[in-house]
């Protein structure tokens, strides 16, 4: 596949920049154990985030949201329900939104409902390697929210999942790969303390949504989405001394981020 060519590069700190200008108000149906950290981690970004996930009001305010987030990891059945909803009224107002499967495969309900949220077609869907394996039905899943694949043995899967969805894959993992079925771009960035923090796997899927409402191109966004996040996680890594004070420095580092810092540190290949 065609690698990322040097005008997404150069589109990665532009894209930030857009993010800041434009304060995408981002929908988060996720689950309730990251809830404030992904509203911390929108907020530190430039973005505005809101938590709109009952039924009757996540359709609507998806329609007028810049940005979806459906993130299964505690999907109780109103919130099942809201992210139908929601996923069903983003599509004809054209409003992206970012499916985030957390551990499907060998879990019935979110395995069911990721099923039929991925008939809704989604403008993207992040996860780990076994969860991107197991949505494209290659592979039973991880040991829940854990991977037990590495992300290139979930690049041919990824690859299919875009080429047969429309939609952006992107596999989380020490490199990042993200496809558009055509195009591909391996992130090199970020540090393994983002894997020692509640959430922060679970609240890059909702900067993907942020990133995704300032540009028709959500290759190009989801690529910028991944280094933004990843350069400020290798920031805040630098000022930490462990999870907890990661935590902190990485929302820091989030506010911090400057267009110079994407073009100087971003490593995509």
């Amino acid at each position: 596949m065609p690698a990322a060519s040097a005008d997404h590069t150069d589109f990665v700190p532009q894209a930030l920049a857009r993010v800041r200008a434009n304060s995408p108000l981002v929908q988060c149906l996720t689950n309730s154990v990251v809830t404030g950290f992904t509203a911390n981690v929108l907020l530190a970004l430039g973005a505005s985030p809101a938590m709109v996930d009952i039924p009757d009001e996540a359709g609507p305010f998806a329609r007028i949201a810049s940005g979806v987030l459906i993130n299964l990891g505690t999907p109780h059945a109103e919130q099942r329900s809201a992210m139908v909803e929601a996923a069903r009224a983003a599509g004809p107002a054209g409003t992206p939104w970012v499916l985030d499967p957390v551990a499907v495969g060998a879990l019935p309900v979110r395995t069911a409902l990721a099923r039929e949220l991925l008939q809704l077609r989604p403008t993207v869907i992040r996860g780990n390697a076994s969860e991107i394996i197991a949505l494209a039905g290659a592979g039973d899943g991880g040991r829940g929210v854990d991977s037990s694949d590495g992300v290139g043995a979930a690049e041919e899967s990824a690859h299919e999942l875009a080429r047969t969805t429309g939609c952006v894959v992107a596999v989380s993992g020490p490199v990042d790969f993200v496809t558009d079925g055509v195009r591909s771009a391996r992130i090199a960035n970020g540090d393994a303390l983002l894997t020692r923090v509640t959430g922060g796997g679970c609240a890059l899927g909702a900067v993907m949504a942020a990133f995704a409402a300032v540009d028709e191109d959500r290759f190009a966004t989801t690529v910028a989405a991944v280094a933004a996040y990843t350069v400020a996680a290798e920031q805040a890594a630098k000022e930490a001394s462990g999870p907890g004070s990661f935590a902190v420095a990485f929302l820091d580092a989030l506010a911090a981020l400057e267009e110079t810092d994407l073009g100087e540190r971003a490593a995509l290949s």
